[in-house]
């Protein structure tokens, strides 16, 4: 890694890291020498191997493999995961054993149409063989806290996603601290609160409610829950990494830099455009939001009060908040595509 790359001097001047988001094992490579620090696959992350990626002759040998042995395909497509994802987590590998375990994390996440907290711990469990630098990745609803609950005594590392509002990253690092007291060597568990997603369905609310408000308002939004969390959590002391994720723009990047956190994004149209643009480092975070601005958003959005104020969602609503369901709907929908190319190539046999 050259020093004066962009990503590195990030490194240098700021607490902030980055994570690589859905990779293929060149891309993971690049954004190893870059300075990535771990790495997130999601439940779409299977259809993209299999759907036009650079590892998609690979994908669907090693499917093919598996569709004669494994008669559900359901089960056959996180075989198949499991695989690539853990084909992944051995180029993070000398990062983790050259680090202890502090980074080189692969999080992997399981069937977003079955997200009951026995079937999350199980998946949980059958995903953490793929290798030791994997980390199982969590919803945090009602069953996914459970779930995180039972995985955290079982030492499992865990990434804490679809998180949108305050209290869900409040609630998840309060269940870590109550479940790792008094116990030796805890695994780490990060939250990612998803803040290129929450911005996203503001920016559609908006736009559906006609509702007038100032564009720098709507542009701040994601960034202001960002830096709330950042604040109650140092406040709190939690031992809880923080992942700002689903970068819509470079901005979801720069502005997190200068904060005690790391950013996943994707390597093409984001890491590659922030090395070509080799901006300087600027830490942005830590500019407070506008007094204005932070009011302008609560009076005018509901979906804002819900994730700004502690109080104002319950962990019943997590699954059903509007910005989480838009997040688990892309992942739904990209495990259907590849559970039909699945039935589609098994027909074939």
């Amino acid at each position: 890694m050259e020093q004066n790359r962009y990503f590195k001097r990030v490194t240098d001047q700021t607490p902030t890291r980055f994570w690589i988001n859905n990779v293929t094992a060149k891309e993971a490579d690049m954004a190893l020498e870059e300075g990535a620090v771990g790495c997130t696959q999601n439940p779409s992350y299977t259809w993209k191997m299999l759907n036009g990626s650079e590892d998609e002759t690979y994908a669907k040998q090693r499917l093919q493999e598996i569709l004669n042995v494994e008669p559900d395909d359901n089960k056959a497509l996180m075989m198949l995961q499991r695989e690539l994802v853990g084909r992944i987590a051995t180029h993070f590998m000398p990062l983790y054993e050259k680090t202890n375990g502090k980074f080189g994390y692969v999080s992997i996440q399981g069937d977003p149409l079955k997200e009951d907290a026995e079937t999350i711990i199980r998946t949980a469990r059958f995903n953490r063989e793929a290798g030791a630098n994997i980390m199982a990745k969590i919803p945090v609803t009602e069953e996914g806290i459970k779930a995180i609950r039972v995985l955290v005594r079982e030492k499992v590392p865990i990434n804490a996603t679809e998180c949108m509002a305050v209290r869900q990253v409040l609630d998840v690092c309060q269940a870590y601290e109550e479940e790792t007291a008094g116990m030796k060597d805890p695994a780490p568990i990060y939250f990612s609160l998803i803040t290129g997603i929450y911005d996203e369905y503001i920016k559609s609310y908006v736009k559906e409610h006609d509702i007038d408000i100032s564009s720098d308002a709507v542009w701040q939004a994601g960034i202001s829950i960002a830096k709330k969390v950042h604040a109650l959590v140092n406040e709190r002391k939690y031992n809880a990494g923080f992942i700002s994720g689903g970068a819509r723009g470079l901005h979801h990047f720069t502005e997190m830099v200068g904060a005690n956190a790391s950013v996943t994004i994707n390597w093409h149209g984001t890491a590659d455009k922030l090395l070509e643009q080799d901006a300087p480092v600027v830490q942005r975070f830590l500019q407070p939001t506008p007094y204005s601005i932070e009011d302008e958003l609560v009076e005018k959005l509901e979906p804002y009060r819900k994730a700004y104020f502690i109080n104002a969602i319950t962990p019943e609503e997590y699954e059903n908040f509007g910005p989480v369901v838009l997040f688990r709907s892309q992942f739904e929908s990209a495990w259907k595509n590849a559970i039909n190319y699945i039935r589609e190539k098994r027909a074939q046999l």
